[in-house]
């Protein structure tokens, strides 16, 4: 870390950094452990330019520790400095999951999404990993998830020629697809990027939520996104489906939302995943 930034995150904390510890922090941000004379901090940086996304995701997190149905992260402080944006957050210790933790997050999680409102969307627009992601709130599912999540990275896909034009979806065809699938849905509060990295169980066995991508939305949004890569076990999901079941349409709806994410890591990481994305625009498109 700079010199300078050392200096001015001191005085913000009111505390001597004795020391600045580098950690795994994703692709996006570097991250690091910061040790004072009497208090550990986790601290985020990145270019100046990416302020916004350390403040939104500030606002993401205060959302969800609002409801008061799973726990997030303390937060410090957010801000610039010089040629550099940070976050500083509480330092938690953690623990690797048993199953009646994973069976805490699944009730937990189950409870944030009880949170609900009129509208799919949110008040602002904010990221999924360091793309942009929409919100412009729709009253109608089906609508806000053709128009909000698939047609942006669909046109991104195209921009970047990760995929043609003739290999779009038609509109029409998406919505005649999803009309079935869609229904009586109602908006519920989603992290929004709920894979194995973006929880943690502390030391005490609580469950923790980090790095957010909020908006409303359906719930099995988030539960298709614990499925696409792993790292959940079944006491998670036999708790989850006890509070809010699920119905025999619920697996397919998981590889019709899958498929956000996975034109979200096509766009981020390439062609890699371009067989995945295909295999599931041609089943229901």
């Amino acid at each position: 870390m700079l010199d300078h930034l050392k200096s001015h995150l001191s005085n913000l904390l009111s505390n001597t950094i004795i020391k600045v510890s580098s950690i795994s922090g994703g692709n996006i941000s570097e991250a690091f452990l910061i040790t004072t004379e009497n208090q550990k901090y986790f601290l985020k940086t990145n270019i100046y330019d990416k302020y916004n996304m350390f403040k939104l995701e500030v606002e993401g997190l205060q959302a969800i520790a609002n409801t008061n149905t799973i726990t997030t992260p303390k937060i410090y402080h957010v801000g610039t400095y010089d040629t550099s944006s940070y976050l500083i957050m509480e330092w938690i210790e953690t623990k690797s999951p048993t199953d009646k933790d994973f069976e805490n997050l699944g009730k937990q999680l189950a409870e944030l999404h009880k949170t609900t409102t009129t509208q799919f969307g949110f008040d602002n627009n904010n990221y999924i990993g360091s793309l942009n992601q929409s919100n412009n709130q729709k009253s109608n599912w089906k609508d806000f998830y053709i128009k909000e999540r698939l047609i942006p990275q669909l046109n991104l896909a195209k921009s970047k020629e990760l995929l043609s034009t003739k290999e779009i979806p038609k509109v029409s065809n998406m919505q005649q697809a999803l009309e079935p699938l869609f229904q009586n849905i109602t908006p519920s509060l989603l992290h929004g990027d709920l894979w194995s990295g973006n929880y943690f169980i502390t030391s005490n066995g609580t469950p923790y939520l980090i790095d957010p991508a909020i908006y409303y939305g359906h719930n099995e949004v988030d539960i298709a996104m614990t499925k696409l890569f792993g790292g959940f076990s079944d006491s998670f999901y036999e708790a989850y489906f006890d509070r809010i079941p699920y119905d025999s349409k619920t697996n397919q709806r998981i590889e019709i939302y899958q498929l956000y994410y996975l034109l979200v890591h096509l766009n981020l990481f390439g062609r890699s995943y371009y067989g995945a994305v295909q295999s599931i625009m041609q089943k229901f498109f």
